[in-house]
């Protein structure tokens, strides 16, 4: 029996004009024209380039247009709308390549789409007062995009998973770990980098300069001061959120630092005191430092040395061990605001002045023996053996000419070489 010839399929018609691996690129790049305007905007042709020999061949088949040397061609959209619903096959080109690849979609309408999920995502009225006040500055919807990667989708879990995070905040002196496998369900959720932390980080930033002075912060005279300025390291901020960051490294070491009666911290006058900024944050001590000035050093043993020589006898004091980490500045931060005056000292050197600016500018603190008159002092007193100075200069905001100075100098001289001075202060327990 003979079978009988049927005509072909229009869609195995189309499959051999224009589907196939081959002309997968080509079919790509007439869909991006129709994905760049809008169904009724079609402009009237298309210029095709950088064609190969197959793709030449399919749309001179086409097009109905015989065989040239060329890599472009022209084509007409119309025209070759109207062959194609004249040969059964498809009723447009747009629709022809929907049939062969699936739909093509607007890429403006996609657009205007995600940005209102956005819009929307951002303006919802239940989110922690803290996020949703952060999502309302200009540099907020950037950085949520940025770490969603574009998708909005993901977005909206971040926020969700900042927004649950903010409701724990803020804490007593919960380890970050803790806090992110109970909110969170994994333990590293919240460590540095991650997209949460970052979030969370970026919004209690900010609430914090916004957040209006504290009318109570007053000096010994009863005159309203300035907070100190706040960092914005991480660990630092989570500490002032309650949130412990490796709570037991470098400590805060101190000495005589005057604390309301029955505070363990003050249970040993005279002897030199660690305070974690787990138990600077968990159980934050009650000093009693209105209106006291608190002596602070760059260097643990000039806190040994005063232990040794004045014993109760010092004023308070304590050390930032270089640059202040976590601890360190929690507890100058406490003294500040619970009222005291800092006073600092550090190396004659470049990373002393460097500590130097960043302890006056966070904290207000003023120079204690640390002005140009008192190098000069100390590089007279110096013994025949000097420390040359090294590294690049650094300017003392407390003291314009200072760095000049030691400059010409060249010598570095140790906090620790300066101890006897330092300790006539200590032993008036300047109040």
């Amino acid at each position: 029996m003979r079978t009988t010839d049927t005509p072909a399929s229009p869609d195995a018609r189309l499959q051999r004009l224009l589907g196939g691996a081959q002309l997968n690129s080509l079919r790509q790049r007439m869909r991006r024209y129709f994905e760049r305007v809008d169904n009724g905007t079609a402009g009237s042709s298309l210029l095709l380039s950088q064609l190969s020999l197959a793709e030449q061949e399919a749309l001179e088949l086409l097009i109905g247009r015989p065989s040239r040397i060329s890599r472009s061609v022209r084509v007409d959209i119309e025209r070759l709308d109207s062959a194609l619903r004249e040969a059964g096959i498809a009723d447009s080109l747009r629709a022809a390549l929907e049939r062969i690849d699936g739909p093509i979609v607007s890429r403006a309408a996609v657009r205007a789409n995600t940005s209102a999920q956005w819009t929307s995502m951002i303006a919802l009225d239940s989110w922690h007062g803290v996020l949703r006040t952060w999502l309302t500055t200009p540099a907020a919807l950037g950085l949520l995009k940025r770490l969603s990667r574009q998708d909005p989708m993901t977005g909206q879990q971040l926020l969700g998973r900042a927004d649950a995070t903010l409701h724990r905040l803020p804490a007593h002196g919960i380890a970050r770990s803790q806090l992110a496998a109970e909110t969170l369900g994994n333990a590293h959720a919240l460590d540095g980098g991650e997209p949460t932390a970052t979030i969370v980080l970026s919004a209690w930033r900010h609430m914090e300069r916004t957040a209006s002075y504290d009318d109570n912060m007053r000096d010994a005279k009863g005159n309203p001061v300035e907070p100190p300025q706040l960092d914005d390291r991480a660990r630092d901020i989570w500490a002032r959120a309650g949130v412990l960051v490796n709570e037991l490294s470098r400590p805060a070491l101190f000495l005589n630092l005057p604390v309301t009666a029955g505070d363990p911290v003050g249970e040993s006058p005279g002897e030199p005191g660690y305070a974690s900024l787990r138990r600077l944050l968990r159980t934050p001590p009650a000093w009693s430092v209105r209106g006291t000035t608190v002596f602070v050093c760059e260097n643990p043993n000039l806190v040994a040395i005063a232990a040794d020589q004045l014993g109760a006898a010092s004023a308070p004091l304590v050390c930032t061990d270089g640059m202040p980490a976590a601890a360190q500045r929690t507890l100058l931060t406490q003294l500040a605001y619970a009222g005291a005056h800092l006073t600092y000292h550090g190396d004659f050197d470049w990373p002393g002045l460097q500590i130097g600016n960043q302890v006056m500018s966070t904290w207000q603190a003023s120079p204690w023996r640390f002005a140009t008159h008192d190098y000069k002092a100390a590089v007279t007193n110096s013994p025949p053996v000097t420390h040359e100075l090294s590294g690049a200069s650094v300017s003392a905001s407390w003291d314009e000419s200072l760095a000049d100075v030691m400059q010409s100098h060249g010598i570095a001289i140790a906090e620790e070489a300066m101890a006897a001075v330092l300790l006539e202060d200590l032993s008036q327990r300047c109040r």
